[in-house]
């Protein structure tokens, strides 16, 4: 009842003005009919018993008994007629004015697919369209400049992954070139060639990987599979799979949560998203530093956090973290830096899960916050239905 109310209200403006444009072409009917009605009764009642006179060869008396028995005792089945043809040529002859909003509508609606930097303007009678084409367009122009961003971004990371291949690829093939042309090269020597070239041999791969996910990204089609976590065993598993990569820059990894601490959703998504988020935090925190992980039930909620020392990140690319292919601008300059899609993975799965991810940033601590859907209440609202 509201939504007719409202949809009353927002085209009553063209309604009535279509309105009054129908009784006016009615009301010229009307009186054209009545003119010819009282032209009949007239002197125009003679004229037409000349013609008729005229015609059939016949004297004054004998026209009028035609125009009798033929005009004046038909005379409601001839203005009948008369009305309905005088409101059909009227009604023709007025299309213009109905027609107008059509055209203006059209209009409109080619220039939101040309994509017309000028704004749609039309009649005050289409107030309402003209605001939800102008609404439309601006949607439009702002996602196909986010989308135009994303590409830009995109491109610049693959151009730079690229570039960035090639170094490691150098050195793989200048060791091993060396390696195989010195037979009598130490053994220590050897080995530190064979040790650095792995290492090359390693960050090539990983190079690669994000170039597959990168050209993959937009064709994967997440699906979740949801099931009862134990949360707690996740956290620390994922700790413990850390602690290699952590412990070469002289950082460790700490959780604090309750060991019966279960959530609701798929695991290896999920798992995938706390692995993001730490393999972020890995990768810029200050050295010799502590990453906390923290997990706690809140009302209907588990929440996740994960803070680590790293410089403060200005407000403007917080916002943007979570950004497909978006890199902090020292990223590009690190050998740590990923493909920028990470946070933006991890984000979207959140999404599917009901939850919600946010990053803070103060006082050099950046602080992730997942929020998910307790297994508990879940269960309980499957149960309900």
């Amino acid at each position: 009842m509201k939504n007719r109310v409202l949809k009353g209200k927002v085209y009553y403006k063209l309604l009535w003005k279509l309105f009054n444009q129908t009784i006016a072409v009615l009301g010229a009917a009307v009186v054209l009919v009545f003119g010819l009605f009282m032209a009949l009764r007239g002197k125009f009642a003679n004229f037409l018993v000349q013609i008729i006179g005229f015609i059939w060869n016949t004297d004054w008396n004998s026209a009028r008994d035609i125009y009798q028995q033929v005009i004046r005792n038909n005379i409601d089945l001839l203005i009948g007629a008369t009305m309905v043809a005088f409101f059909f040529i009227l009604l023709r002859l007025s299309m213009p004015w109905f027609t107008r909003y059509f055209d203006q509508i059209v209009s409109g609606i080619d220039k939101l697919a040309e994509e017309a930097d000028e704004p749609i303007v039309m009649s005050h009678e289409l107030n309402f369209m003209e605001t939800k084409l102008n609404e439309v367009k601006d949607k439009l122009k702002k996602r196909a400049e986010r989308a135009q961003a994303e590409e830009q971004r995109k491109n610049d990371l693959v151009v730079y992954l690229a570039h960035d291949i090639r170094t490691p690829l150098t050195s793989v093939i200048g060791y091993l070139s060396l390696l195989d042309e010195v037979h009598d090269m130490p053994a220590e020597q050897r080995e530190k060639y064979v040790h650095i070239t792995l290492d090359k041999a390693y960050r090539l791969e990983k190079l690669i990987n994000e170039f597959f996910e990168i050209t993959h990204y937009n064709l994967q089609q997440i699906k979740l599979e949801k099931e009862k976590i134990d949360l707690y065993y996740m956290l620390a598993q994922m700790v413990d799979e850390f602690y290699p990569i952590l412990s070469e820059r002289g950082n460790t990894a700490v959780l604090h949560a309750d060991e019966n601490l279960t959530a609701y959703g798929d695991p290896v998504k999920l798992a995938r998203v706390f692995n993001n988020i730490l393999k972020n935090a890995a990768a810029y925190s200050y050295p010799n530093t502590e990453i906390s992980i923290s997990a706690i039930k809140s009302d209907d909620a588990v929440v996740v956090t994960i803070q680590n020392k790293v410089d403060t990140i200005p407000k403007e690319k917080l916002s943007a973290i979570f950004e497909k292919f978006y890199r902090l601008d020292e990223a590009r300059a690190s050998d740590t830096g990923g493909s920028g899609l990470g946070l933006s993975i991890a984000k979207e799965i959140v999404a599917l899960h009901g939850g919600i991810i946010t990053a803070q940033s103060a006082n050099n601590i950046v602080t992730f916050i997942v929020s998910l859907p307790a297994y508990e209440n879940i269960n309980s609202a499957l149960s309900a239905s």
